[in-house]
């Protein structure tokens, strides 16, 4: 099994839904800072999925490096229910997330 290597900076299509603002284009340390430690980190190559909890949902974020950013900045977020898995509204998490 060969390591994954960086495949350089490109320029990922950002997730453009509002309720999202502060979430998506920020770094790691700018998520931690809103929602606390992740509960989860994966390394998929040069991009980075942190998930995140609360007691109403569960946020997957994803980050990926640019062209303009040193580090990966969020470009996606997925969303759902801890307790079927469940899609839910992802700006209704993120507000949930942000409230604890």
């Amino acid at each position: 099994i060969r390591p994954a290597t960086p495949s350089g900076a490109r320029d990922p299509r950002f997730l453009n839904i509002p309720g999202l603002e502060g979430v998506i284009g920020v770094t790691e340390r700018e998520l931690v800072r809103q929602f606390g430690q992740p509960r989860l980190e994966v390394w998929e190559g040069d991009a980075r999925k942190l998930q995140f909890t609360g007691r109403a949902c569960l946020l997957d974020v994803y980050l990926y490096p640019t062209s303009n950013s040193k580090a990966p900045v969020a470009t996606y977020v997925d969303a759902r229910r801890q307790s079927d898995g469940q899609d839910v509204d992802r700006a209704a998490c993120v507000a949930a997330l942000r409230q604890r």
